[in-house]
């Protein structure tokens, strides 16, 4: 291998003019964010600026943000940036909760919610949604969940909602959730990997203990990076200072994110905080979006009306299409690509979600229109 390494050192991408793809739309950067990659991608970059802790460094603005702007906007009292919001919510459910304890998460939960409750040590108890079509999580499902650990006499160590979940964009009613959690003293997180950045959302106002956000999907930052807030009582255990390491914070294992990532996320900050203010205009343009795969015959499942740009659909008319086309499954990929859309995995016909996110009105008539050239241009089965 050593002697062909010429490949690593000239990769690009295929990039094209419109990207739907969920976990790529609010992740998107701003010119200032390319800017920061610049000057800031060598390394362990904001080392040389750091006395012991990181998010105490004042050149560049790192305590200010960490400090201040950040739980600010988050609606929290303290706030921290980590390696993504599944290191966030691991950091969180380690350092509250014992093992053998028990974590209530909506049935919709991401799978890294999984992967951290397993890690740590806990078992778990879902909240089942509706099923199909609208996979509604309701909230007086964690009552009945947290009641059924303690029938088997179980400890509640934690309650997770994902707020809005990866899959169908569903936002569940997270205050009536964090009402319910309070009045069992469960500590409440929300997981707004696909909020915090696109849309508002504020801990304190909704009640919950724990919020967690990505910058890579909804912050428009470089990745992996995360975000954390807390209330101050429980921010004091997960960002617990080490017993024999000066300064450094035991969850976090110190520092986390040292460079690029975290000056990207605060080079769009600005532009996060801003476009925020807009969202019910991305609502709008989402549901108008929704209503023109409806009527190519592409259901859309999840809330309806849908409050969140990312959708999942059903398309039994595109399946059929695959059925005879000369691509196979793989033609819907390749016949969005030679359009100048991406963002649909490979493969997937029959069942896919995308985001409108940030997507202008004239882009999202083009890609309804692309779908309806590609329907129209294939005979079905």
């Amino acid at each position: 291998m050593l002697d062909n390494l010429e490949k690593f050192a000239h990769i690009k991408r295929d990039i094209a003019r419109i990207n739907i793809d969920p976990l790529q739309r609010g992740g998107l950067l701003t010119p200032e964010a390319k800017e920061a990659l610049i000057e800031w991608g060598d390394g362990y970059s904001v080392c040389d600026f750091c006395a012991g802790s990181m998010d105490h460094i004042k050149n560049p603005p790192i305590e200010d943000f960490i400090h201040g702007a950040l739980p600010e906007f988050l609606g929290a009292d303290e706030a921290r940036v980590t390696h993504g919001a599944r290191e966030s919510k691991f950091a969180a459910m380690h350092a509250l909760c014992q093992k053998g304890d028990w974590v209530v998460m909506d049935g919709n939960a991401h799978y890294t919610t999984v992967l951290a409750a397993e890690r740590a040590g806990l078992s778990i108890e879902y909240v089942k949604s509706t099923g199909a079509p609208d996979y509604h999580i309701p909230a007086e499902g964690y009552a009945d969940a947290i009641m059924n650990v303690y029938e088997r006499k179980g400890t509640v160590g934690m309650a997770v909602l994902t707020y809005p979940d990866g899959n169908y964009g569903n936002l569940a009613d997270a205050r009536a959730v964090a009402d319910i959690c309070h009045d069992e003293n469960v500590p409440f997180l929300l997981n707004g990997a696909y909020a915090v950045g696109r849309m508002p959302v504020n801990a304190r106002d909704i009640g919950a203990d724990i919020i967690v956000g990505s910058g890579h999907k909804s912050m428009a930052s470089c990745g992996p990076v995360g975000v954390i807030g807390a209330t101050e009582d429980l921010a004091r255990s997960i960002f617990k200072i080490s017993s024999s390491k000066k300064n450094k914070e035991v969850e976090l294992l110190g520092c986390t994110v040292r460079g690029a990532p975290l000056l990207t996320m605060m080079a769009s900050f600005p532009t996060v905080v801003e476009r925020v203010k807009h969202w019910e205009e991305e609502v709008l343009k989402a549901r108008r979006f929704a209503e023109g795969m409806e009527s190519l015959g592409i259901e859309l499942q999840g809330d309806k009306p849908h409050n969140h740009d990312l959708m999942f659909y059903t398309a039994e008319i595109l399946y059929e299409i695959s059925q005879k086309a000369k691509k196979g499954r793989f033609f819907l990929y390749r016949d969005l690509k030679e359009k100048g859309i991406c963002g649909i995995k490979a493969g997937l016909t029959k069942h896919f979600k995308l985001s409108t996110f940030g997507l202008s009105q004239d882009e999202l008539d083009y890609v309804l229109k692309a779908f309806e050239e590609i329907i129209a241009s294939h005979p079905r089965a």
